[in-house]
């Protein structure tokens, strides 16, 4: 699929607007789980987006067939319903800074799994490139080190690590959908699947409501149920359905970057010199895994 210019920077933006989002929500989940039960703060960001979502309900058109509705379901019980609970208790245990780098292994996770799951060609620069993040992540959280941002980062890191697994049976499941519903149709989807979700998991763990509601902890759950479920999901979807897969699943790789940068400058996140050179190695991996497709072959999509 080729674009002109003009018409690759509405998705573009799109897209720089949802890996910034995605990069801020770190920050904002880690502030939330201080305050609040994991469970309750990601049923509450689902409920809010569902909400706000049942407002333009109608506007909303989807060409359905039989038996999509397990895709579906599928997709949304990958991203949101498992991941955010991976990543609300990684985020109890890490810090924000080291969770947002994980999500560098995201795109190669996915064309692995393309590879395994829908015959995708994978080269072999792509394969070392998995590795070398992969060597990348054991580093930094072998190296992590106790902190009151980091209670256990081991623990935390490997949490997010199988959140990032989660995303990428989403990401899959979202390039099948994609081809004949509306990225908007599928946002919404993931925001009522995950509500209805997290209502009886809420039950199972014992998680009741707060006795009181911190102002700023409470605006971040706001702020993740409008600005992230709703507005970022939607915006990666809508450029992900405009753009070439393999362009698209690229800005993934800015999602620890903003975070790296908005831990530091909101949380008082800090690496050390062997955290640098391990986050280094994760990019380097990122970067030897982007081999560019054959003429005529396209990529598989990543998320969030």
């Amino acid at each position: 699929m080729h674009l002109r210019s003009n018409e690759a920077t509405l998705p573009t933006l799109a897209l720089i607007a949802a890996v910034v989002l995605w990069g801020s929500s770190f920050i904002a989940m880690k502030v939330a789980v201080g305050a609040f039960h994991p469970m309750l703060v990601v049923f509450s960001r689902m409920a809010i987006a569902a909400l706000a979502f049942a407002v333009f309900l109608r506007r909303f058109r989807a060409d359905y067939r039989p038996g999509d509705w397990k895709w579906i379901v599928l997709m949304a019980l990958c991203e949101p319903c498992l991941y955010f609970v991976c990543e609300a208790y990684a985020l109890r245990y890490t810090a924000a800074s080291q969770a947002g780098m994980i999500t560098a292994i995201l795109p190669l996770l996915t064309a692995v799994g393309a590879r395994i799951f829908l015959q995708e060609r994978t080269s072999l620069r792509t394969y070392c490139g998995f590795l070398l993040s992969i060597a990348g992540v054991v580093w930094l959280t072998g190296v992590a080190a106790t902190t009151e941002n980091a209670p256990d980062p081991l623990l935390g890191n490997f949490l997010e690590f199988l959140a990032m697994c989660c995303a990428t049976g989403y990401m899959l499941l979202l390039k099948k959908l994609t081809t004949r519903y509306n990225s908007w149709f599928l946002t919404f989807m993931q925001a009522l699947v995950g509500a209805v979700f997290f209502v009886p998991a809420m039950a199972v763990t014992g998680v009741s409501l707060p006795a009181a509601l911190p102002l700023l902890p409470a605006l971040c759950v706001v702020y993740l149920g409008l600005f992230i479920s709703i507005g970022a999901y939607g915006f990666y979807n809508f450029g992900m359905s405009r753009l070439p897969a393999g362009q698209a699943t690229a800005f993934v790789n800015l999602i620890p970057v903003v975070t790296l940068i908005l831990g530091s400058l909101l949380l008082g996140d800090r690496f050390s010199t062997q955290q640098y050179l391990a986050s280094l190695l994760v990019f380097l991996g990122v970067f030897l895994s982007q081999s560019r497709p054959r003429k005529g072959r396209q990529g598989l999509a990543p998320s969030a």
